[in-house]
């Protein structure tokens, strides 16, 4: 576990080395909703191409809830860590093992019981409305096997291992790929067959991890005794892990009305954007790793004691995450219709798909700073403004703009896409604001 502990050694390399193995696990598991969208748009039609992309954003939302929620599991098991207590960190992980069975049967009774509700409200095309329905249910089915990955993956990050995750996906995805080709390309399932592989690649996810956390030696001993709710555990996990996850929810309803706003323009519009959501994905992943390896080497020196490494560690993953937003705002601003086009061989949903990426090439500059800022507040259990400035990006600044844009932009994607960044650039303000008034009050503090 020496390699594991972020409280000694030079900054930068043990963060990008625990940084890769989370970007790699990242970029795997997009790829598997993008190999869905890959597979639907080069066999079927704009119809299924909608269906993905408008189920995919409702699962993915519930999804990002459950990773969010993790988060308090990662943050609490890497202080005890950081503090020497491994016996505490068992107690924690047991606990959370308890609340997220309950959560994953309670997320698979929404998803699959409320597919038709959810694409109801999501404005879902005509053309595409019951294979809509039917990706949600079969999604939504398998609930508890996602449930099961993020938190086996969140208990490794909280240790300080990045590596063990990245492996179980990366040979889950390879199973996504393939069911996608059998059940897409050659069974003809469309937008369903997409969503059966999707699940069972996450089932043989879950298996690989729990074989290797039976195999691996770790820092506690997790013992049948642990797997019970323990109150003291259970409220640490809520008091951080509930703002986070309650930011992230709302954060992801905020995009689900763009979506839904989107959806109302029409079904090739909605299949633009759905292919901009997927290419999204992939070049918001640097940010997006720096902001869960930051929680967890924060938290490590918190725990310890050591809140100038903590900072220190901050400024290096803004400065290093820049370099690659640069890289990808010039490559998404630009030339953003070869990256659509992997995803679809309808000439106006890549173009349709590039106006709306021209917004988020912008968002790349901006999130290098935001991610990082609310990764560092998590380490440190400023989880309450993590949750307030979220909110505030996304019920004060991006839906109202949103609105906006698509009243008096004509319909513009572009336009409708600038509520994204413009809710950003409030959010940094507010990190650096709190950023600074606390550093004020330390040094308060100190000089008493």
């Amino acid at each position: 576990m020496k390699d594991n502990d972020f409280t000694t050694g030079r900054i930068l390399p043990k963060l990008i080395r625990f940084m890769l193995p989370v970007l790699l696990a990242m970029f795997l598991q997009a790829m598997y909703g993008a190999v869905d969208l890959l597979v639907v748009g080069k066999f079927c039609t704009n119809a299924d191409v909608s269906a993905v992309s408008t189920g995919s954003q409702i699962i993915m939302t519930l999804t990002n809830l459950l990773v969010s929620f993790s988060m308090g599991v990662t943050v609490a098991v890497g202080q005890k860590i950081g503090e020497r207590r491994p016996g505490e960190a068992s107690r924690l992980i047991g606990t959370g093992l308890v609340i997220f069975a309950a959560l994953g049967l309670l997320f698979t009774a929404v998803a699959a019981g409320g597919a038709v509700p959810l694409a109801i409200i999501m404005n879902a095309p005509e053309e595409a409305f019951s294979i809509t329905v039917d990706y949600i249910r079969i999604c939504g089915a398998g609930f508890i096997v996602i449930t099961a990955y993020n938190l086996l993956g969140s208990i490794f990050r909280g240790v300080g291992d990045s590596k063990t995750p990245l492996i179980a996906v990366g040979i889950a995805c390879a199973f996504n790929i393939a069911g996608d080709l059998l059940f897409v390309a050659v069974l003809h399932m469309g937008a369903a067959g997409a969503a059966l592989a999707t699940v069972m690649a996450q089932l043989v996810s879950v298996l690989i991890s729990l074989v290797i956390i039976r195999r691996t030696k770790l820092p506690f001993e997790l013992k049948k005794e642990h797997l019970r709710l323990d109150r003291g555990c259970a409220s640490s996990i809520f008091r951080i892990g509930t703002p986070i996850a309650l930011q992230d929810l709302l954060v992801g309803v905020s995009f689900l009305v763009l979506l839904a706003i989107v959806n109302g323009l029409g079904v090739t519009e909605s299949a633009g954007v759905g292919v901009a959501e997927k290419v999204c994905a992939f070049i918001m992943l640097v940010p997006a790793a720096f902001m869960q390896s930051m929680s967890a080497f924060v938290a490590q020196n918190y725990g310890a004691g050591l809140p100038q490494r903590a900072k220190q560690a901050l400024k290096v993953g803004v400065t290093v995450s820049f370099a690659f937003g640069a890289a990808m705002f010039a490559l998404t601003f630009f030339r953003g219709d070869l990256m659509a086009g992997v995803f679809s061989n309808d000439p106006q949903a890549v173009l349709d798909a590039w106006d709306y990426l021209k917004a988020y090439a912008i968002d790349c500059l901006l999130t290098c700073f935001l991610f990082c800022f609310i990764g560092y507040f998590n380490g440190v259990q400023k989880t309450a403004f993590v949750m307030a400035q979220g909110i505030i990006g996304a019920f004060l600044i991006r839906i109202p703009v949103a609105f906006i844009m698509q009243r008096v932009g004509g319909g513009s994607l572009f336009l409708i896409g600038l509520a994204t960044p413009c809710s950003t650039v409030v959010q940094i303000i507010l990190c650096f604001i709190v950023f600074a008034v606390t550093e004020r009050r330390g040094r308060r503090a100190a000089g008493r």
